[in-house]
């Protein structure tokens, strides 16, 4: 028979367990901002700002340990070029370390590796058990001397499930012209760029000192891609394609000032091995649903395209700048966007005289691994008012996707270096 004092022993552990449990309960509950951190959400959702990185802070991931990593453009005044925060109370983080003495922009996390690039480098860090870089100070490099000329340079990344990297090379030019950017310069004939630029290249993950003749150019013509990720039902990679710009500037002959808004499209694509998406040569005309030939390449606004160029998956607003894709494959948010692909639109700088546009996050919705009907606007406001998204002079933009351990959605701000936690509410 047990005795007096061994039952109180028990219950005491019992009652400790319990308010051990209740407390983490409580500090794992997320409270969003009274004012939903200022954001326009869906009915039944809720956002919270849930850190300041103090940085312009670029792509983030979430390990599946639940530490938070996040990508600064530049280092910060400590020289750490990535971010880790952990969770506190109420569903706030806070910045408990650093490292890396490079700025960027791709940053990814497995079980058991962090995977992070610089504008010509990729690395990776050993995580421990916890999902904390067991060795800060040396990382391995896995992929290295990717062009950099300062254009487009920001060298995104993702991984798929069989042990392969895609990176962005982004092209060194608007349109590949003689002189870049220059009125009526026309393109130069089979664009060298594509060489070692404007398009996606893979990598084994698990390889070091990897340069360009270890990797695969997987796709090609895609002019700028910064927010790509791979889709585990479709088993396929998507990615955002920042459209061209200047058509008015450089063809007013050709092309108005409103049309030059509205022209081309951005554009998700869905790539398989060897595929090309046109660029230099063509661009999205979103009316007419038409690959357009590019006036450096003898087009008018009118003549279409020839060439086996790839068809866009789905179209989006011109020049409000993809930043991040992100499929969604949580719980926590309705049926309605599980295997849906949330984009991040870090916003124009030229469509004037028209409005500016962008400063968003948009759900597309997807069925059976393809994009099925029209995007949605999910987020809004992050610019702080319409006024000021029109104007080009937003408070904050967004950047950066991460889903969350409990199906929560990060999204990162590169402006000021706000980090939102969007949370699903209602019950």
């Amino acid at each position: 028979m047990k005795s007096n004092l061994t039952r109180y022993l028990l219950a005491s552990a019992a009652l400790v367990g319990s308010v051990s449990l209740f407390a983490l309960k409580a500090e794992d509950k997320v409270v969003p901002d009274a004012d939903n951190a200022g954001l326009k959400l869906p009915a039944g959702f809720g956002a919270l700002v849930a850190a300041e990185t103090g940085g312009r802070a670029r792509h983030i991931t979430v390990t599946p340990q639940g530490l938070i990593y996040v990508k600064l453009n530049r280092p910060n005044a400590a020289g750490k070029g990535i971010l880790m925060l952990r969770s506190t109370a109420n569903g706030k983080a806070e910045v408990a370390g650093g490292l890396g003495n490079y700025g960027g922009t791709g940053i990814y996390s497995t079980q058991d590796y962090l995977y992070a690039s610089s504008d010509q480098d990729v690395y990776r860090y050993k995580l421990n058990s916890k999902g904390e870089v067991a060795n800060p100070a040396q990382p391995e490099k896995i992929i290295t001397g990717l062009i950099d000329r300062g254009q487009h340079e920001s060298k995104s990344i993702t991984l798929d499930k069989a042990g392969n990297i895609y990176v962005n090379i982004g092209a060194y030019a608007n349109a590949c012209q003689v002189n870049d950017r220059q009125k009526r310069s026309k393109g130069r004939p089979n664009c060298p760029i594509l060489d070692s630029a404007g398009g996606i290249w893979q990598f084994r993950a698990d390889k070091l000192n990897q340069g360009y003749a270890a990797g695969t150019r997987y796709a090609t013509g895609l002019r700028n891609v910064v927010g790509l990720d791979w889709n585990t039902q479709a088993n396929q990679l998507f990615v955002m394609q920042h459209g061209r710009d200047q058509l008015s500037d450089n063809w007013p002959e050709l092309f108005t000032t409103k049309q030059s808004a509205e022209l081309p499209a951005e554009c998700l694509y869905a790539l398989n091995k060897g595929d090309n998406a046109g660029w230099p040569y063509i661009y999205y005309a979103p009316l007419q649903r038409k690959k357009m030939l590019a006036p450096e390449y003898g087009g008018d606004g009118k003549k279409v395209a020839d060439g086996n160029y790839l068809e866009p998956a789905a179209a989006y607003p011109a020049h409000t700048a993809p930043n991040a894709l992100l499929f969604y494959t949580g719980t926590m948010f309705p049926e309605k966007y599980r295997n849906g692909a949330f984009i991040a639109f870090h916003g124009s700088w030229n469509r004037a005289p028209e409005p500016q546009k962008g400063y968003y996050v948009v759900f597309q919705p997807f069925k059976d691994g393809k994009p099925f009907g029209e995007y949605e606007v999910f987020a809004d406001n992050f610019a702080g008012s319409p006024e000021k998204a029109a104007a080009g002079r937003p408070d904050h933009k967004p950047c950066g996707l991460a889903q969350g351990t409990d199906g929560s959605l990060y999204v990162t701000d590169d402006k000021k270096g706000t980090v939102y936690r969007i949370v699903y509410a209602k019950k």
